[in-house]
């Protein structure tokens, strides 16, 4: 119940932050920095190093994320935590504070088109 209710406030901290020039949010966000510490070198400015297709734009996580259209954050957190193919877990190495962060920046950044 905590999770969830931790979600629903982050839902409301990401459509404030819309508004927000993202350069900004991003530059001070912990996401982008657990962003930048993990996940970067494969996913630098939303693309993907290993299969260009599949990288971190909307219509790439609309496509590759199972229920993405549905449930974005929790998409995005069950690709974080469980991996697939190239992409490693991080379930082990992120606690899910961390994933959850992270998940909101990929998804602010995936909504406003990787504007860095």
């Amino acid at each position: 119940m905590r999770i969830l209710l931790f979600i629903l406030l982050l839902a409301i901290a990401l459509f404030k932050l819309t508004f927000i020039n993202p350069a900004l949010a991003a530059e001070t966000s912990t996401g982008a920095k657990i962003f930048e510490a993990n996940c970067a070198s494969c996913h630098i400015g939303g693309g993907n190093i290993l299969i260009s297709q599949k990288n971190l734009k909307k219509e790439a996580l609309s496509k590759y994320l199972e229920n993405y259209d549905r449930d974005s954050i929790q998409a995005i957190i069950h690709q974080v935590q469980n991996g697939k193919n190239a992409m490693p877990a991080f379930k082990s190495k992120l606690s899910q504070e961390e994933i959850l962060e992270v998940a909101a920046y990929v998804f602010q950044n995936a909504e406003q088109g990787w504007l860095k």
